[in-house]
C-alpha cells in the first residue's frame, strides 16, 4: 500500500519537474509511511524513500514504515536531509509551502544551502483525495461508530442536562468503543443556540420544546467520520417541523442527484436551491459539504466556490442547514463516497423527525 503511494508521488513529482520532495506535514507523513510517531520527516526521491526521525522512534519506525529506509537524523534534521540529497546528486528539492512558516523556511534554506528549495502546493493532499479500498473500509467503521453513538446519546437527552455533559458522553462513548478521540470538538447546541452553526457545547441546560443539534465524529484508526443530527425535546411547534422538513428535503435531493463528473459548486446548488425556494436562502450561510479522511476538512469542497470535479473514491459530507437567530437551527449531515455511478451513503442514523418526550 505505502509503496504504491510512493510510486504515485514520484509520478506527481515528475509532472512538476522535481526529483525529490521533503514532506514535513504530520498528516502527510502518516499517510505516506504509516508511521504514527510525533516527529519525523519524509524524503522521497526518484530512487529512494527515507523516513528521518530521532532516537525515540528508532524501534517503532522500522516496524511501521516498512516501505522506507529509516534514518536517525542529526540533532539538526536538515543536516541529514542535505547529506542524503547530496549523496544522490540532487540540487533541487520540493517542500510543502502550506506547512512551513516563513521562519522555518528561512532556517531550512540556510541548512540546505546550495540546494534549491521549490515550493509545492498540495502534492500529497491530491493523492489523499481519492481513497483506496482499505481507507474506505476504515472510514465505514468510523461512520458505524458515529451511528452507534447517536443511538446511545438519544437516551441522555433530557431537560435539565447540560450541553457539556452531552458532549462528554459522546466523547466517552466513542473512546470506549475504539476511537482515539472525537474527530473535532463536539458541537451540542440547544434552543436558540442551535442557530449557531458551530455552537460548541456550553453550560446551557436542555429545555422542553426546543431543538438539540449535535455534530460530532469518531477519529478511528487515523480516519474521521462526521455526522450531524437535530432532534426536538418535548412538543415541537409548526416552525420546528417546517424548517426540519425543508433541510431534510434539501439533503435528500442532493443525496439523490450527486454523481461523479459534477463539480462541488453544482453539488452545493442541489441543496441551496431547495432551501432558497422556500425563502430561507439567507439562513444557509455555509457550504453544503467538505471532503474528509485523515483530517476532518479536506478537499473537495461542496460550496459556491467548489470547482473540483467529483471523482470516484472521494469522500465528502452533505450537510445543509437553516439557522434562525433567536429561534434555533437544523443541520442534517451524512458522509458519502463518490462511486462510479453515483454515491454510497456511509452514515445510516435515522433522519426521521425525532421528538423526545
Amino acid at each position: 500500500m505505502h509503496q504504491a503511494r510512493i510510486e504515485k508521488l514520484r509520478l506527481a513529482l515528475q509532472e512538476q519537474g522535481l526529483k525529490a520532495l521533503l514532506i514535513t506535514n504530520a498528516t502527510n507523513r502518516l499517510y505516506m509511511t504509516g508511521f504514527t510517531g510525533s516527529s519525523g520527516y519524509v524524503l522521497v526521491t526518484e530512487s529512494k524513500a527515507y523516513l528521518l526521525t530521532d532516537f525515540r522512534y528508532m524501534t517503532q519506525a522500522p516496524q511501521q514504515a516498512t516501505a522506507y529506509e529509516v534514518v536517525e537524523h542529526a540533532p539538526r534534521a536538515m543536516d541529514t536531509v542535505k547529506q542524503l540529497l547530496e549523496q544522490q546528486g540532487i540540487r533541487k528539492v520540493g517542500f510543502e509551502q502550506n506547512d512551513l512558516t516563513y521562519g522555518t523556511y528561512l532556517s531550512t534554506a540556510q541548512a540546505l544551502s546550495g540546494i534549491e528549495l521549490a515550493a509545492t502546493d498540495g502534492v500529497v493532499e491530491r493523492l489523499r483525495i481519492i481513497k483506496d479500498a482499505s481507507e474506505l473500509a476504515v472510514m465505514q467503521e468510523a461512520a458505524d461508530l458515529a451511528d452507534r453513538t447517536f443511538t446511545h446519546i438519544l437516551g441522555f437527552l433530557k431537560p435539565g442536562v447540560k450541553e457539556l455533559d452531552i458532549a462528554l458522553e459522546i466523547e466517552m462513548f466513542v473512546r470506549k468503543n475504539g476511537a482515539a478521540s472525537t474527530s473535532f470538538e463536539t458541537i451540542v447546541a440547544s434552543g436558540e443556540r442551535s442557530a449557531l452553526p458551530h455552537g460548541k457545547a456550553s453550560d446551557r441546560l436542555l429545555q422542553p420544546n426546543e431543538f438539540v443539534k449535535m455534530d460530532y465524529g469518531a477519529y478511528y484508526k487515523n480516519y474521521c467520520s462526521d455526522i450531524t443530527r437535530t432532534v426536538v425535546l418535548g412538543k415541537p411547534t409548526d416552525k420546528h417541523k417546517e424548517i426540519y422538513n425543508i433541510v431534510l428535503e434539501a439533503q435528500l435531493e442532493a443525496l439523490d442527484k450527486i454523481k461523479p463528473g459534477m463539480t462541488g459548486k453544482e453539488a452545493d446548488a442541489l441543496c441551496r436551491d431547495v432551501i432558497t425556494r422556500y425563502g430561507y436562502g439567507d439562513y444557509f450561510g455555509h457550504g453544503t459539504g467538505h471532503g474528509l479522511g485523515m483530517e476532518i476538512h479536506e478537499e473537495p469542497r461542496l460550496s459556491r466556490q467548489g470547482n473540483t470535479v467529483l471523482t470516484p473514491g472521494m469522500t465528502v459530507t452533505v450537510e445543509p442547514g437553516i439557522y434562525l437567530p433567536g429561534f434555533g437551527g437544523v443541520r442534517i449531515e451524512d458522509d458519502i463516497v463518490i462511486t462510479e455511478s453515483g454515491i454510497k451513503i456511509v452514515t445510516q442514523s435515522s433522519k426521521d423527525f425525532i421528538v423526545l418526550d
